[in-house]
């Protein structure tokens, strides 16, 4: 059974029919709120700002985390490889002393 689940997301006065895995839900409607959350608080310190402006603040925030995330991870990978390199290097010079 591959069926999709019918779900509505509201993102400040929108609201988004999605049909998504099953499995999806949850962090979906987590993402919702963080956005709802983050536009609002936005809303209170740029009273001036229309939605669309605070919609884009908020996209350019949590971009910027993504992209930090990704660096560390990538990070994160080259000191594994560089580990392992080091691992194999250790082998190499004991077995060859």
């Amino acid at each position: 059974m591959n069926e999709k689940l019918a779900i509505k997301l509201k993102v400040l006065e929108r609201t988004y029919p999605l049909r998504i895995e099953w499995n999806e839900e949850e962090k979906l409607r987590e993402a919702a709120k963080r956005i709802n959350d983050l536009v609002l608080r936005f809303k209170e310190h740029y009273a001036d700002k229309d939605n669309q402006d605070l919609l884009t603040m908020a996209c350019l925030q949590f971009a910027s985390k993504v992209l930090d995330l990704e660096t560390k991870q990538e990070q994160n990978n080259v000191e594994k490889h560089i580990d392992a390199l080091c691992e194999d290097l250790d082998e190499f010079l004991k077995l060859n002393q």
